[in-house]
């Protein structure tokens, strides 16, 4: 199954782009998605926090993915 995946702030210098179609089993969770991108982008452990969202909504780890849905790599930000 193919996942279109937006990449945001410090997680695109560290995938190297903005987007990417990552492949993933069917029945995936975002927490399975979550280790499918760390084991690609060993760099995405630099990271501290980061959110995921799919189809424009903030996701939980036990939400499944599903052929079409949308990912987006949310890190946090701070600043002054």
């Amino acid at each position: 199954m193919n996942i279109k995946t937006f990449f945001f702030g410090i997680s695109t210098d560290f995938v190297g782009t903005s987007e990417l179609h990552i492949d993933v089993e069917e029945n995936t969770s975002v927490k399975d998605f979550k280790s499918v991108l760390k084991e690609r982008f060993a760099q995405l452990e630099n990271i501290n926090t980061y959110a995921i969202a799919v189809n424009e909504e903030y996701a939980t780890d036990d939400l499944l993915l599903k052929l079409g849905d949308v990912v987006a790599v949310i890190p946090s930000v701070s600043g002054g």
